[in-house]
């Protein structure tokens, strides 16, 4: 039971009115003991610590109403009086040493509960080439240890199953806060510097690049099922993890086939998590691209007035603090569109009876031969389709047309204020990632241009046949 290991009240600092307070003293405390090589740090420089953090910040109080004694303390005293709380709470001791100086340390418990909180604040992504590298290495290894390298495969394999689901979380996350943006210029800050800097440049491209699982996955397989058919490896691990978790040989044997069979199971079921991560990182591209779109239109059409009436009713609903999910009626709406139609009952409303069958009377169906204008009319309105259709080819062309006798040119360089740029400058970023462009990408720092704030990225010719690379060299 989790209150068996910790303190019932351990939680209660980061849940009461003071918990900012709180968590920063415990964060400066942490970086302080974690920097020393020695078991603990002497009592008077942790205070001098907390001592400066109230002296330099503009808590002059610590909030809580069992706390308001603390409003007529020094900063020297709230930092004893915090170091006694925490105390309180379970989340640090005190000993003494052989010299009499009192020595402060964090439990064992709370530092890991710290690295995780502290973990989730900064945003840490997991390191998916280091757990993939490590399995690897580990069932590529055998020889000795093998029941401390089994252990260690199952540890780096719920690490990894853990940072995929983890991504999937965070993509899950943009994906409902894409409805938050209002403007095309939050869109574009979204996507091409928060999305892809956190999440596709970071994670997602390395999935599917360098820390690939088909890479490694066949080998290990392999191996992990070799071992569960080893008498040798079967016994030397069974023997060790007897000894680690003091069970008999009978059960260590046992978990040894099923960790195996298990570390197994999750290589081969792996791809539905990536699959799963394929389709949210598409569809959250695809839905950032179409909200653009349709901020972007303020045409006089029909699509352009439900643009303008949608867009009324969702500051309206935002201004009401109301739910997207329940139904609500807005008195402006009934000026504008009706949904629903009523009338009066009368003969008409009554249901007709069904006839029966009638005899079949074929009848010549007139020929209809469209005129020339009506012909000219379609064909027109395909071109126009196809003009609009942002394909792979078009944006290469647009990149080369851009570039000129360039070999290189930022982004940032694009005419923003024309037309649909942005729209195309979208475009050249997710196509950039295919082998098969004219173009290749470099990401640079983060800009402002034209009231768009993206992160900015260089463009490359890519050299065709036998032609010399732009840093020198020849492609062959």
């Amino acid at each position: 039971m989790l209150f068996d290991v910790i303190p019932e009240n351990f939680f209660s600092p980061l849940a009461a009115p003071g918990k900012i307070v709180y968590w920063e003293c415990i964060c400066r405390l942490f970086s302080v003991t974690s920097k020393q090589l020695s078991f603990g740090v002497e009592r008077d420089v942790l205070v001098d610590e907390l001592q400066y953090y109230f002296e330099s910040t503009m808590s002059a109080d610590i909030p809580g109403e069992e706390l308001e004694e603390t409003g007529s303390m020094t900063s020297r005293d709230k930092a004893n009086f915090m170091l006694r709380r925490l105390e309180g709470y379970g989340w640090i001791y005190t000993d003494v040493d052989y010299s009499y100086v009192q020595r402060v340390n964090f439990r064992d418990y709370a530092i890991q509960i710290i690295k995780s909180l502290i973990g989730v604040s900064e945003e840490r992504r997991a390191e998916y080439q280091g757990y993939i590298y490590t399995i690897y290495n580990l069932a590529r290894a055998g020889g000795t240890n093998p029941g401390l390298g089994l252990l260690q495969i199952v540890e780096n394999m719920d690490a990894l199953i853990t940072g995929l689901k983890s991504l999937n979380a965070n993509i899950k996350r943009y994906i409902d806060e894409l409805t938050k943006h209002s403007t095309v210029a939050e869109i574009m800050d979204a996507l091409l510097n928060d999305y892809y800097t956190n999440v596709v440049d970071k994670a997602y491209h390395r999935l599917l690049t360098s820390d690939n699982v088909a890479k490694f996955r066949p080998e290990i397989i392999e191996r992990l099922e070799a071992n569960s058919r080893s008498e040798r490896f079967l016994n030397e691990a069974a023997e060790e993890i007897a000894e680690l978790r003091e069970i008999s040989r009978e059960e260590a044997r046992e978990l040894v086939l099923e960790l195996l069979h298990e570390v197994i199971d999750a290589f081969r079921s792996m791809d539905e998590i990536l699959d799963e991560i394929n389709k949210k990182n598409t569809r959250y591209q695809r839905a950032a691209i179409n909200r653009a779109r349709f901020l972007l239109s303020s045409s006089e059409d029909i699509r352009g007035q439900l643009k303008e009436i949608l867009t009324f009713m969702n500051e309206r609903i935002q201004e009401q603090n109301l739910d997207y999910n329940a139904v609500y009626e807005l008195e402006e709406t009934d000026r504008l569109i009706k949904i629903f139609y009523w009338d009066y009952l009368d003969m008409d409303s009554l249901y007709a009876p069904v006839e029966g069958k009638k005899e079949f009377v074929p009848q010549e169906t007139p020929l209809l031969i469209p005129d020339e204008a009506s012909r000219d009319e379609k064909r027109r309105q395909m071109r126009l389709k196809l003009e609009r259709t942002l394909s792979p080819e078009k944006i290469t062309a647009y990149v080369k047309a851009q570039l000129g006798d360039r070999n290189s040119m930022l982004a940032s360089e694009l005419p923003l204020s024309e037309g649909d740029t942005f729209i195309k400058m979208i475009y050249i970023r997710l196509y950039g990632q295919r082998k098969r462009v004219g173009y290749r990408l470099e990401m640079k720092n983060t800009v402002e241009k034209d009231g768009f704030r993206f992160r900015d990225f260089l463009i490359l010719k890519a050299p065709g046949k036998n032609e010399p690379e732009p840093g020198g060299g020849q492609r062959k």
